[in-house]
């Protein structure tokens, strides 16, 4: 039988049920559980609240299994979480019950038991019906253009898009906004052809400081209050890096190269990722993808569109950041014989900074972050 309030609803009444009443005479408090199952406050509340509840991952639910198969769990202060290998046989089996429970109740919540797992994600490439989106892109310089027949307007083969940079990542990024967004309009636009009407629009940002003048506006202009910040290079020359204010004071962040054959081959990028209000129409949002190269650019783009990854790094977003209405997030790109490897925000080597305004935090490499 399907309850009246809904799926996502009863697996939220069930988690609170576990925490408030699983043990008579234990009280738990989010806070408590949080710090049990390595989250936060915030996060135990988005999955407890009767009114549009987050869906928590499978891995927590497996935490909550365990943590709540024993009683040891809550022996003494700070409860904690004991390892599989710790339980009993007893413990395991009372683990498998609330599990298998759990799972039946996220399935029915996702919509899993009808084929639709896939319809929720993309959550972050996802915007309000009916408002326009405009994926915001550098002209290449003109001494580029020159080299490139198909980017001359004079040319019979001339293609307009031959005149945008980071096309690897447009693609990448227009096909999955497209996707997720059918009933908006999507426009792409050149930095310095945008008009009032684009900038408040849902922007959406390709490429860095240096020849996106729209990123240049919005992070050098210092429109918004971020604790990174992309240092401009004086020339081609220049490797280039990004910053950022850690407790232990600012730290740099450069991409690595290596010579090849007398050329310069990037091996690792830095890129971030940025989303938030947007400072010129607060009813509309800003999404930035900028690396300090075009493989940086279009990683951070494959971590929010590779379906590989996508998945595990909204998640990621939506446990760790949980005021994911503005965020930021710096990371390393590898790149390996050419081929950009998609990041994985979970992998703890691959962020470098991380913040969310709603926390009010800053992490930093070498932190728990």
């Amino acid at each position: 039988m399907v309850s009246p309030v809904g799926p996502a609803v009863e697996l939220a009444r069930r988690l609170r049920e576990l925490r408030k009443s699983h043990w008579p005479g234990a009280h738990i408090t989010q806070l408590q559980l949080a710090k049990a199952l390595d989250g936060s406050g915030p996060l135990i509340s988005s999955w407890e609240r009767t009114s549009q509840p987050e869906t928590p991952p499978e891995t927590r639910l497996e935490a909550y299994a365990r943590f709540f198969a024993t009683r040891r769990s809550v022996e003494r202060p700070p409860y904690r979480l004991l390892g599989l290998d710790e339980l009993t046989d007893d413990e395991r089996a009372e683990r498998d019950r609330l599990l298998d429970e759990l799972k039946e109740l996220r399935d029915a919540a996702r919509g899993t038991a009808r084929g639709n797992a896939d319809e929720e994600t993309g959550g972050l490439l996802r915007f309000p019906p009916r408002e326009d989106i405009a994926i915001v892109c550098a002209p290449l310089p003109p001494e580029m253009r020159a080299k490139n027949p198909y980017s001359d307007p004079d040319s019979p083969d001339y293609d307009e898009l031959y005149s945008y940079t980071d096309l690897g990542a447009l693609v990448e990024l227009y096909g999955q906004i497209r996707a997720l967004n059918p009933g908006n309009a999507v426009k792409l636009r050149l930095s310095n052809e945008l008009t009032l009407a684009d900038y408040t629009s849902h922007l959406v940002l390709l490429g860095g400081v240096d020849w996106n003048e729209a990123t240049r506006d919005l992070f050098l202009q210092r429109r918004l209050e971020l604790p990174v910040r992309q240092v401009a290079r004086d020339d081609s020359d220049d490797v280039g890096w990004f910053e950022a204010d850690t407790e232990d004071g600012v730290v740099r962040f450069e991409p690595q190269l290596r010579d090849n054959a007398g050329r310069r081959e990037v091996i690792e990028d830095v890129a971030h990722v940025y989303r938030g209000p947007s400072p010129y129409n607060m009813e509309r949002t800003v999404l930035s993808f900028n690396g300090m190269y075009a493989s940086g650019t279009l990683g951070a783009v494959c971590a929010l569109t590779d379906v590989r990854f996508r998945e595990r790094n909204e998640n990621y977003v939506r446990e760790r950041l949980p005021g994911y209405a503005q965020w930021s997030l710096l990371m390393r790109v590898k790149i390996v014989n050419r081929q950009v490897v998609p990041p994985d925000w979970t992998d703890r080597a691959t962020r470098l900074h991380e913040w969310s305004a709603a926390v009010g935090i800053v992490r930093g490499q070498g932190r728990d972050a």
